[in-house]
């Protein structure tokens, strides 16, 4: 079986990943990939935003990390990306991140719901038990159809990140997913099937069955990721990843050059 690019990792730049970029291009091999992406997370305007991400003095650093992955290991494409928090008002920073390097593809994720509530951050765990979680979700979701529509991205990063902590909304969300998935084919965007989820609370893919069905109705192209935090977990759970695509109806994913999309089957 051929297997899909992984084209969501991370480095110990974030401050909670442990492993440098050439032992997960080391592993990715071992596993039998052939192509990976390097998407850490992307530094803000302000470096106290938070305590999960890299400084804006590290970004050089970074591509370096990955050029070093690349030359170590030659018989691996490595694509150098980003993953870039999207919040309403940073448009221009993102633009101005976009420009620094020449990026493969940028995904672009919800994390905050409000400028204090990065809602799947373990430290928060409170904040959620003050809030109702369909409100939670509305936001969520609000923020994420707002991304899809900035066209700032080639990849929508784990579209229902909400279910981390298995706080679910008592009413149908099918409305919002419907929303921003159409929003995401307008804009031409893929979304990504990151088995990350396996490995958390909720014990399932971002995004859920549901949701990618939808998203194949609607036409809405797909990417595969571990959301790797450690070597050890590039390319993890994709048999199941690669299974759920299938069963939906998917047969080709993306994979990105300098932000120019092609479809590979798998």
């Amino acid at each position: 079986m051929l297997l899909p690019a992984d084209y969501h990792m991370h480095t110990p730049l974030c401050r909670h990943a442990v492993g440098e970029p050439t032992e997960y291009a080391a592993h990715a091999l071992r596993v039998g990939l052939r192509e990976i992406g390097f998407t850490d997370h992307s530094p803000m305007r302000r470096d106290d935003f938070d305590d999960w991400r890299m400084r804006a003095d590290q970004l050089d650093e970074y591509v370096a990390k990955v050029q070093q992955a690349r030359r170590d290991h030659p018989q691996l494409t490595i694509k150098l990306s980003l993953e870039v928090d999207y919040l309403p008002g940073h448009e221009d920073w993102i633009r101005e991140l976009a420009a620094r390097h020449p990026w493969d593809y940028l995904i672009g994720s919800v994390h905050y719901v409000s400028d204090a509530f990065d809602l799947d951050n373990p430290a928060k765990l409170s904040e959620w038990k003050k809030r109702d979680a369909f409100e939670v979700w509305s936001v969520y979701f609000e923020r994420l159809t707002m991304a899809a529509e900035s066209r700032l991205f080639e990849i929508i990063g784990h579209a229902d990140l909400p279910k981390k902590f298995k706080f679910y909304p008592d009413r149908d969300c099918t409305p919002m997913f419907t929303q921003f998935l159409r929003a995401a084919k307008r804009s031409d965007v893929a979304i990504e099937l990151n088995t990350a989820g396996l490995r958390k609370d909720c014990r399932e893919i971002y995004p859920s069955p549901a949701i990618v069905r939808l998203a194949h109705a609607e036409g809405v192209p797909i990417t595969f990721g571990s959301d790797a935090h450690a070597p050890g977990e590039v390319g993890m759970d994709f048999a199941a990843a690669i299974q759920l695509a299938r069963d939906t109806g998917y047969t080709h994913a993306c994979q990105f050059k300098q932000r120019v999309r092609t479809m590979v089957a798998f």
